[in-house]
Parts: structure tokens; C-alpha cells; sequence
């Protein structure tokens, strides 16, 4: 039995709707009980505006760390206290106006590191991909075998995303609007790939 075996590639397109917000309270002190305790204060703030505009499980600690800090020559001044959070957001609204009440609350002790905006519901964007991917393998294998003078018979095997590396990946991409401090969704990549094996029939 003759086959021909093609990968297709499938792309669709989802708005993000949740928002994943990476910061720091941030403290300085002479001391590192100073600085502990100005972090803190900073902390303290963090959850509790945090609270407002989430679920508290979605409020988790990545990490404390204290350090000594220096200056342009190396003199020491003193050590800095940062409590980390990874804060989730179910609404990118919420997300907004959560950042800008920190930056008020929290002020100079508020370090962002990132604010990366994903899919929780992919409005079936998933299986659209995944369609797409299959015609497009069909439409590559037709192309073939016409070139070796057979038709296409029935799938033999399919699977989902690279052979050797599992699924492929979804890229989940957006952009974060300056004005306003708020949060424009933009849209996300999601790719899929198929490879199917046909039977080539010859055609009489």
C-alpha cells in the first residue's frame, strides 16, 4: 500500500480575557530589619489591594529576598527587602485598575515586573485551529499524490502537533495599552499542527 504523509498547520485568532500580574513590595532600610519592616508595609498594601480586584487564591507569593545594596562606588547603604507576587486576574478591568490603585497605595515600594495577558476560554478557537490544520494537510496531500498520479484514499493515521515534540505550543500574545493605565486585550495566536497519513489509490 502507497502513503503520503503531510503536516498541516492551522491558525486562529482569541482575545485574552484574564491577566496574570508578576510584582514587588520593595523596602530599604540601614538595617535589615528596617528594611524588612519597611517591605512589609509595602506587602501589607499589596494583598490587601489586591483583594479588592480578585480572588484571594489567586494572590501567591513567589518569593522573599533581603540584600545588602551599594552604591555607584561600592559603598555600602544599607539593604533592600522585596516580597514577590504572582496575582492572578479573571477580568482585564479589574487587572487595570488594580495597577493603578497600587502605584497610589504602595508608591515608590511597588516594583512591576510583568503583566502577561492569556486565554481561559478559548471560544472554541482551539478547534478551529486544529480544522484548519487538517484541511490544510489534506489540501498538501491531494497536491502530492496528483503529482504521483494517484488520488487520495482513506486516513490511515492522524495526530496532533509534532510527532517527535507532542502538541505544539499555543502562543498566548497581547499588548498593554499606555493610556489610562489599562489593559488592551489585543489578540492571541493559537497554532496547531496535524500530521495525517493517507492511502494513495490509483485513479482509473
Amino acid at each position: 500500500m502507497r502513503t503520503v504523509t503531510v503536516t498541516g498547520t492551522g491558525t486562529t485568532t482569541v482575545a485574552p480575557d484574564t491577566a496574570v500580574v508578576r510584582l514587588a513590595a520593595v523596602g530599604r532600610g540601614a538595617g535589615v530589619a528596617e528594611a524588612y519592616d519597611a517591605m512589609w508595609v509595602g506587602a501589607a498594601s499589596v494583598v490587601e489591594v489586591a483583594a479588592r480586584h480578585t480572588e484571594h487564591r489567586r494572590i501567591a507569593s513567589t518569593g522573599i529576598t533581603v540584600w545588602p545594596v551599594h552604591d555607584r562606588e561600592g559603598r555600602p547603604e544599607g539593604y533592600e527587602a522585596r516580597h514577590a507576587y504572582a496575582i492572578g486576574c479573571a477580568d482585564l478591568g479589574e487587572a487595570g485598575l488594580m495597577l493603578r490603585e497600587l502605584a497610589r497605595d504602595v508608591g515608590d515600594g511597588l516594583a512591576v515586573d510583568s503583566v502577561g495577558l492569556e486565554v481561559s476560554e478559548d471560544g472554541g478557537a482551539g478547534a478551529q485551529a486544529r480544522e484548519a490544520a487538517f484541511l490544510d494537510a489534506r489540501e498538501r496531500a491531494a497536491a502530492l499524490a496528483r503529482m504521483a498520479g494517484a488520488g487520495l484514499g482513506a486516513v490511515q493515521t492522524i495526530v496532533e502537533g509534532d510527532p517527535g515534540h507532542g502538541p505544539a505550543p499555543m502562543p498566548k500574545l497581547a499588548m498593554m495599552r499606555d493610556s489610562g493605565g489599562g489593559l488592551e486585550a489585543g489578540e492571541t495566536s493559537v497554532t496547531t499542527t496535524v500530521t495525517v497519513v493517507w492511502e494513495m489509490v490509483d485513479q482509473g
